[in-house]
Parts: C-alpha cells; sequence; structure tokens
C-alpha cells in the first residue's frame, strides 16, 4: 500500500498542472462488463453474484458511474427471454437457464441503482454464433431461420439486407426496454464481419435482387446498416425516450488516403470495411453517445492515439463523444516523454485538452479491479476523485426539474439528519430522481459549478450529517437532478455540527 500511495504522489507531481488534473462535473465515467470472454461461463448464481458484487464495489470506489453490461452477444440472453435463449456464456449450456434461478440483467440494474451508476444494456445486434458456440439451442433464430443468417468464418450473421432482421433486432430491444429499467442501449462494432483473408460476404444475390437502385455493393451495405441503427433508434425513443442510445465503434472511421477527410492512419476502417457510416449517425442524430475503441497507444505506428483523438474531438462533436480506453494497453507502454510512467496521464491529459470528449469507457471493468498499473487506484485518489454528473443530453430532454422543498435538519435519535423534499413533476421530464448534496464551510462560496464540493448524489431525500460538537457552521446545497440528470436551482440550509 505504501508503494501505491508513492507512486500515485509521483505520478501527480511529474503530471500536476491544472489542466492534466481538472475535474469535471459532468463526465461520462464507464466500463464494459462483458461475457463473452467466458469469465462467467458456468460460474453459478451465487459465486457470479458475488463476482458481480465485489466488481461493482471496486468500480464504484474508483468512481465509475455506469456500466455498460453485455445481456446479448449472439442472439441469446443474459436475462428472462421469452424471445431468444439464455446463453451458454452464462450456463455453459445455450437455452439453459440459470439454477438456483436468476435474472442477471434485472440483478445488475437494481445493483447498479443501489451504488448511484446507469446500466446500459449492450447488445450484439448481428452476431447469431460466435466462432466457439458449438451448439445452438432449438428455439434460437438461426435454427428457427436458418435462411435469416449468413455464415462467415466460423460466425453466423444476422443478413443486414432483411427488413425482417431489423424487425427482430429492434422487437428484441422494445422487450428489453420495456421490461428493464435500463439507463442505455449499447451496441459496439460488430455490423458486416470484420474482413477475413479468403473469405467473402455471401450476399450478392439480394444485391442483385433488390440494390434500392444503388449501383456499389459497398454503398448498398452501408445503406442496409443506416436503415438498421435509425430504426433502432426510432424504436428506443418510441419505448423509453429517456433511454440513451450508444455506439461503440472502432477506432478508426477512414484513413486520410481514401478520404481527405479521414485520419493519418492506416488501419481497418469502419466506413470501408465494416460498412458502418459512423459520423452519418452522429451527424444525424440517430445515436445519443459515441464512444470510439481507442484502444492504441501514444506512438503507435499506424492508429495513433492522440491522432485519432483529436480526429475524433473534431468530427464527431454533434453528439456527446466519450473514448473506449483499453487498460491493459495502457498500462503497458511507458510515456514518451516520461519512460518511468505509463501512459495513463498523458491520455487523460488529452482528454481534458480537448472540449468534446465528455467522457470514458473503460476496457474492460475487470482489468480495473485488478487495478493493472494501478489504473484503478489512479481513477480513485486522481482522476474521478469526487463524483460526477452525466453530461447533458438536451436534444433528449434539456429542461431541469423544480428545486426541493421544505428542507430541514432534525435530531432523530441523537442522529442530525437533512431532510427535503422531493419537487412536483408530472412526466419523465420534470420528475426529480435522484439528488446532489454539496456542503460548504462557513465563509466559502457557494459554488455548485465545483465537482470538489459534492458530498453525494443520492435518490434518498434525506442524508445523516457527520455530527460532532455543534461548534462549526456548514451550508448544505441539495438540487434536483431528473432522469437525464438536468440539475434544478439549488435550495441552501445552514447548520452547526
Amino acid at each position: 500500500m505504501k508503494i501505491k500511495t508513492l507512486l500515485i504522489a509521483a505520478i501527480m507531481a511529474m503530471v500536476g498542472t491544472t489542466n492534466t488534473l481538472a475535474q469535471h462535473k459532468r463526465e461520462f465515467r464507464g466500463a464494459w462488463i462483458q461475457c463473452v470472454n467466458g469469465q462467467f461461463m458456468g460460474m453459478g448464481t451465487e459465486e457470479m453474484q458475488k463476482t458481480l458484487t465485489m466488481q461493482l464495489n471496486e468500480l464504484q470506489k474508483d468512481g465509475v458511474n455506469a456500466i455498460i453490461f453485455q445481456v446479448r452477444p449472439e442472439c441469446d440472453a443474459l436475462y428472462e427471454s421469452d424471445i431468444e435463449p439464455w446463453s451458454r456464456f452464462l450456463t455453459g449450456t445455450q437455452g439453459q437457464a440459470p439454477s438456483p434461478y436468476w435474472d442477471p440483467l434485472k440483478w445488475m440494474v437494481d445493483q447498479c441503482h443501489k451504488r448511484n451508476m446507469e446500466l446500459h444494456a449492450w447488445i450484439n445486434p448481428y452476431r447469431a454464433k460466435t466462432k466457439t458456440t458449438t451448439t445452438l439451442s432449438t428455439n434460437h433464430i438461426s435454427i428457427r431461420k436458418p435462411e435469416s443468417g449468413f455464415n462467415y468464418d466460423g460466425q453466423i450473421i444476422l443478413n443486414p439486407a432483411l427488413d425482417e432482421n431489423r424487425e427482430y433486432i429492434c422487437h428484441v430491444t422494445a422487450d428489453i426496454l420495456r421490461r428493464y429499467d435500463v439507463d442505455g442501449l449499447h451496441i459496439d462494432d460488430y455490423f458486416y464481419p470484420y474482413p477475413v483473408a479468403g473469405q467473402t460476404i455471401p450476399d450478392t444475390k439480394y444485391f442483385e435482387a433488390n440494390s434500392n437502385g444503388i449501383a456499389n455493393i459497398n454503398d448498398w451495405r452501408r445503406y442496409n446498416v443506416n436503415l438498421f441503427v435509425k430504426q433502432l433508434h426510432d424504436t428506443i425513443a418510441a419505448v423509453k425516450p429517456w433511454v440513451k442510445f450508444g455506439v461503440s465503434p472502432f477506432g478508426i472511421y477512414r484513413n486520410k488516403k481514401n478520404d481527405p477527410n479521414g485520419s493519418n492512419t492506416n488501419g481497418l476502417q469502419n466506413y470501408d470495411d465494416l460498412y458502418a457510416d459512423v459520423l452519418l449517425w452522429v451527424n444525424n442524430g440517430w445515436v445519443d453517445y459515441c464512444v470510439p475503441q481507442l484502444y492504441w497507444q501514444i506512438g503507435h505506428p499506424t492508429a495513433d492515439y492522440e491522432t485519432l483523438i483529436k480526429w475524433w474531438n473534431k468530427h464527431a462533436a454533434k453528439r456527446p463523444l466519450f473514448i473506449g480506453e483499453d487498460i491493459e494497453r495502457t498500462a503497458k507502454y511507458a510515456d514518451k516523454t516520461n519512460p518511468n510512467i505509463n501512459q495513463m496521464p498523458a491520455k487523460y491529459a488529452l482528454h481534458n485538452q480537448l472540449p468534446n470528449v465528455k467522457g470514458t469507457v473503460l476496457w474492460y471493468a475487470k482489468a480495473a479491479v485488478d487495478n493493472v498499473g494501478n489504473y484503478g487506484s489512479m481513477l480513485r485518489n486522481v482522476y474521478w476523485k469526487y463524483p460526477a454528473l452525466q453530461p447533458s443530453m438536451p436534444f433528449i430532454d434539456g429542461k431541469a426539474p423544480k428545486k426541493v422543498k421544505r428542507m430541514k435538519v432534525l435530531n432523530i435519535d441523537g442522529d442530525m439528519v437533512l431532510f427535503w423534499t422531493a419537487p412536483s413533476g408530472k412526466s419523465w421530464k420534470d420528475m426529480a430522481t435522484k439528488y446532489v448534496v454539496y456542503r460548504f464551510e462557513k465563509g466559502q462560496k457557494t459554488d455548485i459549478s465545483n465537482p470538489m464540493n459534492i458530498i453525494t448524489i443520492t435518490s434518498d431525500t434525506y442524508l445523516k450529517l457527520p455530527y460532532q460538537d455543534g461548534t462549526k457552521e456548514y451550508t448544505y446545497v441539495v438540487t434536483a437532478l431528473d432522469r437525464m440528470q438536468n440539475e434544478s436551482k439549488a435550495v441552501k440550509k445552514k447548520v452547526k455540527l
């Protein structure tokens, strides 16, 4: 522990400029919890709940305020579903329910909300079978409707050219939204399959039969994916308009050699290789947030991190931009100017310098929990030391709720407790769901723009105060937050503790 403390102090000294260590009041601080790597497979109900509880507790200490939880890796379910089978990544056998029975998605929603974290349900829309899956359940779509997908490099992919597949994925999504109190719906980088040498996407006959007047098959594939993304956005907005729709694309949109507006990189491309026109979705408002996977290091010869984060900051500003960070690779590579430390300080300095970067998503949660390269320690002690509200999304709702009412302090069995009453509200747009409590010492300016003054963000309408001898005066300030975390006007109360 002493070594960690000394290391953190040394890094703070090395990077300790105000700009580098700036604290943001609004910031998406997410972490991906994936199942497709098999980390939970056959673990059993009690052990998986124990593991997830430990992870969530540590992530909460690290300052994480959103979990992106994989619930549909291959047209299956880590939740109770009448549409798709239980996932083998949960029980080891597709179609087999967990025993003792539980619903991981419902449990995760409850656990995250207890910790004031958002829960974003992560689905893989088109992938119907991974390479390592050998047996499909009888109610899996690839068994029920084998013509719905195509085989590619040992996988089965739902054919994006088929209208029925768009309808099917949106139907699954609507079912999740109606039955679970999720805060977001998240898709990652799997659209058309990643290209493999010697493999051909078997969709020529569909293009020739129904090209929609598009002359080029690559443009036609992009058109198919565009239709899906727009339809999924509209489905989410129709069922629960407050649920945020996020996409996490591969980190390169296009290379400059193929597009003068592309990045100065030389890797695989969303637009050309995965048929994903991510900027079109961002610019048309078809997604609510974008998380490019910038998993490379600063100085990577073909996909330099600094080049890419600056490119996305410039070109993807019409929707909140969060950066997908690979913890293990960040910890592995030395800082370009100081080989004694890893690249975490340099990367977070770039985050703070770029005005359109509104948050971070960690790949992956377990690496933060395991504190690889002291990454988790740096989050909780430096970068995410103070609480943060979610970034504003005025295109969904930008109006703040009314302020809290009847704030008072009562002595309850010797404890000093601050109480308040929720403001009135008629719809999801103006009902308070959480509250921010700030504390200021006597003579201190009541500046609620500074997150260092936040005591807690809570769904309760009360807070036990740290009473000592009743001689020191403080001002407590409470604001109300709605579902989109628009913040009300402040209400103040002076109290001696």
